[in-house]
């Protein structure tokens, strides 16, 4: 398995597949705003393979020493198996020299999903990344934010969506706890 820069038509269509089945339709950007941030260099997207064959993406969103991982997704046939681990991992490794931090659903909150969130959440904390204490409405959906082998501060969180996206983002972001 192995990290491997989006360099085609057919990895942009994998991924918007992927990534249209794997993400509620409220967490997602229209896929033209990633491609143009990508395209300005301030995310990377990242084809998880093996063998050539397509396994699932990843997304950040960077500045000079801070990267969100954006978006994470593993084909469904792949999921359980140890790929999703390894991937966390490598990009972990990639990135070991900036605070790595990711936004996942809270479970402190009343979801019809709450256990799919606690899976997901028991997932990240077993696989190197830790609660910051910092949990936001994110455009309308409470998520925690947990990093791996960093502090953040709400301020070099929200500083992030700034750079990138403006007040705009900034508008859409309010701190429920810290």
């Amino acid at each position: 398995m192995r990290l491997v820069s989006i360099s085609s038509k057919k990895d942009w269509k994998n991924i918007k597949k992927l990534y249209k089945t794997a993400f509620p339709s409220y967490e997602r950007k229209p896929i033209f705003i990633i491609k143009h941030t990508h395209k300005k260099g301030n995310t990377d997207v990242w084809i998880i393979e093996e063998n050539g064959e397509f396994l699932g993406f990843m997304i950040t969103l960077n500045s000079e020493k801070l990267i969100l991982l954006d978006y994470f997704a593993v084909i469904p046939e792949m999921r359980g198996k140890g790929v999703g681990a390894k991937a966390l991992k490598t990009l972990q490794e990639k990135y070991s020299d900036k605070k790595l931090f990711l936004e996942t659903e809270s479970v402190y909150t009343t979801a019809a999903n709450i256990e799919e969130r606690k899976k997901r959440k028991r997932f990240y904390l077993n696989n190197g990344m830790s609660e910051t204490g910092i949990i936001v409405n994110l455009f309308g959906t409470e998520m925690e934010v947990l990093s791996h082998n960093c502090e953040l501060s709400f301020n070099e969180y929200s500083s992030l969506y700034f750079k990138n996206y403006g007040n705009y983002a900034l508008k859409n972001i309010q701190k429920i706890r810290l």
